[in-house]
């Protein structure tokens, strides 16, 4: 369902989207960056946070800010009713009480890598040119809670979304010749 569901807050900014599921990818991603900058947390428990924390929203749909204003989704029974049937369900419960409850270090990184996703969203919808990215990018900056979610949020704010393919501004781009054996790229 997580792959079926979209996340609805692109529907307000008016561009980008999302399903849950890809969200979830890259909050993992990033939850695993965080950890290699915080040596000594527990890796496995900052991953299994992040796959995790959006899990209820297979049987909620994923309320944006503004749902949330005026919408109460019970959490605590879909996180039940999904955890019951399953010999592991006590570990996930356990697991989303940890993440809801940032207590723990772990929870906070978590935490930190889901707003994470949200800004890397917002910084490539802002590239793009969409004005209203860059005002929804100071909020969840605010939300950050962790030193290194914080400098990983500068560097993805100082950083072209597009730099990853695009960086490069060669005669490649006009020859589309490979530099090692002269053929064309395909």
């Amino acid at each position: 369902m997580l792959k079926k569901t979209p996340r609805s807050g692109f529907q307000f900014l008016g561009s980008g989207r999302e399903s849950v599921a890809e969200h979830v990818l890259q909050t993992l991603y990033i939850g695993y960056a965080l950890c290699k900058l915080e040596p000594g947390l527990d890796e496995g428990k900052v991953l299994r946070l992040c796959l995790f924390h959006d899990l209820p929203e297979a049987r909620t749909g994923d309320m944006n800010y503004m749902n949330k204003k005026y919408v109460t989704v019970d959490e605590k029974k879909a996180i039940r009713e999904m955890a019951e049937p399953l010999f592991f369900g006590g570990e996930i419960e356990a697991e989303l009480e940890e993440f809801n409850g940032r207590q723990t270090r772990e929870a906070l990184l978590a935490r930190d890598a889901d707003q994470l996703s949200l800004i890397l969203q917002l910084k490539e919808c802002s590239d793009l040119g969409n004005k209203y990215g860059q005002e929804w990018i100071r909020f969840a900056l605010r939300r950050l809670a962790t030193d290194n979610g914080r400098k990983l949020a500068e560097s993805i704010l100082e950083t072209d979304s597009s730099n990853w393919w695009f960086k490069d501004k060669s005669d490649w781009w006009v020859s589309c010749k490979n530099g090692d054996d002269g053929e064309a790229a395909k």
